[in-house]
């Protein structure tokens, strides 16, 4: 098969390069699983917009200090800067974002923000997002769209990508030859016990990295989302409890139902906290009180939230629900340019496999969505630049008996990325 642009990836980030890619070229986009099971149809809080040129210090300084200030300043900047083009884009393909009674658009508050800049869609910000982007690509005659479809390896010559090697749905091998190949492959939640992700993210782009000796940054920087709904099945996806919650006046308490920390701190701070208290009060979770914000407003922006707690068997509008941290996120990856270029010729990463330092050492709420939009059109601008470039190398042949046994590929695949941030850990 033979495509000009392979993406591999069908969350946010992977949509929104293929609908700003030329119409004249042929674009590819794979997906592990189904078009909807990406991580990008999970996110709930929302989405950061840089309100007015008087907000861009504390929004950047937001971003920095939940960062720890490892953040690279030039990613951030492009990213807010960007911000206001993204979002009427957006709003062109019928994103419908929460409104005021006057019609402007209403923006929330979540954890570390130093004031109301979050666009949002009830509790579901992602999925609204992402599902308006499929809607356009599915319009697109140049775009296709394979389900199923797994990528097991890149194919490389001297430091050039050529395209991927992939299992389809029928469990045939086959090589995907292009001109340029980008990583959109999300998060690594799958290597994790207790995570927010779907279990088939499994970092699969960074294990190709780990391979072919790109480089890679930061691949210990991990977040994890201080409230999850706690159940004691180990095997169940964690249901996110969203920071919009705490934005809006939810309350954390101990087994004792007294409060013992500041809602609104960082997540890597909340998250230290409540492990502290859990340990404390010898618990596997704490107590997180939605009983605080306006029956209208819990209604109206949590509704999601609240038909989950309703399915595990609480009322939000009459008793706490029980909550626990768990790996939400990934702030390193494989490591980019500004216009998401990795070390390899020919070869991008966008959304959250990729690091391009917007998010330093831990990423400040609502602001992957953004990052994932503005960087993923970088990919697809610079590929328009450079599509017209002679290209004197030919596809490589490759040996596709070798990928036959995909299962010990895949098991090796997550030791590597296992042991690399493991060993950047000890650094």
């Amino acid at each position: 098969m033979k495509t000009d642009i392979l993406i591999i990836g069908s969350g946010c980030s992977g949509l929104y390069c293929a609908l700003h890619l030329p119409k004249e070229m042929q674009v590819t986009v794979i997906t592990k699983s189904d078009l909807e099971s990406s991580d990008s149809f999970l996110a709930q809080g929302g989405i950061c917009m840089l309100r007015d040129e008087s907000d861009y210090a504390d929004y950047f300084e937001d971003t920095m200090r939940a960062g720890h200030y490892e953040n690279d300043k030039t990613s951030v900047e492009i990213m807010i800067r960007s911000s206001q083009q993204v979002i009427e884009e957006l709003l062109t393909y019928g994103v419908d974002f929460q409104r005021e009674k006057d019609g402007c658009l209403a923006f929330t508050k979540e954890g570390a923000h130093s004031t109301s800049r979050i666009l949002f869609h009830k509790d579901i910000t992602g999925k609204e997002i992402t599902k308006k982007l499929l809607t356009q690509a599915k319009k697109c005659s140049h775009i296709q769209l394979l389900e199923y479809t797994t990528m097991l390896d890149i194919i490389t010559k001297d430091n050039r990508c050529y395209g991927a090697v992939v299992r389809k749905p029928d469990g045939e091998i086959e090589a995907i030859e292009a001109a340029y190949t980008v990583f959109a492959t999300g998060g690594i939640g799958g290597l994790y016990e207790h995570s927010t992700n779907f279990r088939h993210l499994t970092g699969d782009a960074v294990a190709a990295a780990l391979r072919h000796k790109i480089a890679v940054q930061n691949m210990n920087y991990i977040q994890i989302h201080p409230t999850t709904f706690y159940t004691p099945n180990k095997e169940e996806r964690r249901f996110l409890i969203s920071e919009s919650v705490r934005g809006e006046g939810a309350k954390l308490y101990d087994k004792n139902m007294r409060r013992f920390v500041n809602e609104l701190l960082p997540r890597d701070e909340l998250t230290a906290a409540i492990l502290a208290q859990m340990e404390k009060d010898d618990m596997p979770h704490v107590w997180e009180d939605l009983r605080t914000i306006p029956p209208k407003e819990l209604q109206a922006h949590f509704p999601n939230i609240i038909a989950h707690c309703a399915r595990m068997g609480y009322d939000v509008t009459k008793e706490c629900i029980p909550v626990v941290p768990a790996q939400h996120y990934f702030m390193g990856g494989i490591r980019v340019d500004y216009n998401s270029c990795t070390s390899m010729l020919r070869l991008y990463a966008i959304g959250e496999t990729a690091c391009n330092g917007v998010h330093g050492k831990n990423r400040l709420a609502s602001n992957s969505l953004l990052e994932s939009l503005v960087f993923a059109k970088r990919a697809a601008d610079d590929i328009a630049i450079r599509r017209n470039a002679q290209r004197t190398d030919s596809f490589c042949a490759v040996d596709l008996k070798q990928y036959e046994n995909y299962k010990k590929m895949e098991a090796e695949n997550k030791r590597s990325v296992r042991q690399e941030i493991m060993a950047q850990s000890l650094k």
